[in-house]
């Protein structure tokens, strides 16, 4: 292994990775990625687009994934902090509707990848977060899907997040542990529960 070192989460699929990071007293150089070194992990995906986004805290985005053209997404943050999610919508998959969670932050510069039949989202913990990440496939907006980020079916366990489920996936009720309330966008308030949503096959 070069540069990079690319760990196994739990579920099959998932993988954290942590570069090499090279500093001294003018600051510090790493390499974010390299092909030869995912190779040698058994990942040979190719990526097509780089998005970046920047959010306040108690942003939650997600549960997104894409149904027709599903995206493998190599995540990291290069400002603040956020906590980033799987879940598996594999039909056939072992750990079909279980979640891996892990903490990214501009100090330990990990980074998460997620391929293909995972639905993704991430709660920011710090005041602002920037957020990068590398995708497999296109953005098709028609194609989009979303599974709703409080499913007790699933049981995700937000960090600093206080509140009540009350049936919906609503942000009505939610905070963080400083009192900074859960911020959705519209459509993130309607997606429905994995019972009910899309699975990969």
């Amino acid at each position: 292994m070069g540069q990079i070192k690319v760990t196994k989460a739990p579920i099959e699929g998932l993988y954290i990775i942590e570069p090499t990071v090279h500093g001294d007293n003018r600051g510090y150089f790493m390499e974010t990625y390299n092909q030869n070194d995912m190779h040698e992990a058994g990942l040979d995906m190719v990526f097509v687009q780089d998005n970046q986004s920047m959010s306040t805290k108690g942003v939650l985005r997600g549960l997104h994934f894409q149904k027709q053209y599903p995206q493998g997404k190599l995540v990291r943050v290069i400002k603040g902090r956020v906590f980033d999610v799987a879940v598996d919508l594999r039909k056939g998959s072992k750990t079909f509707g279980k979640w891996f969670g892990v903490e990214l932050t501009e100090e330990n510069k990990k980074q998460f990848y997620i391929s293909e039949g995972f639905a993704h989202g991430f709660l920011v913990l710090s005041d602002v977060a920037e957020f990068c990440y590398k995708c497999t496939d296109f953005y098709h907006p028609s194609d989009e899907g979303g599974l709703a980020w409080n499913d007790p079916e699933i049981g995700i366990e937000w960090p600093e997040l206080e509140g009540v489920y009350n049936g919906a996936p609503t942000a009505d009720g939610y905070s963080l542990k400083d009192g900074t309330k859960l911020k959705l966008s519209d459509k993130d308030q309607k997606w429905i529960g994995i019972k009910d949503t899309f699975t990969f096959n």
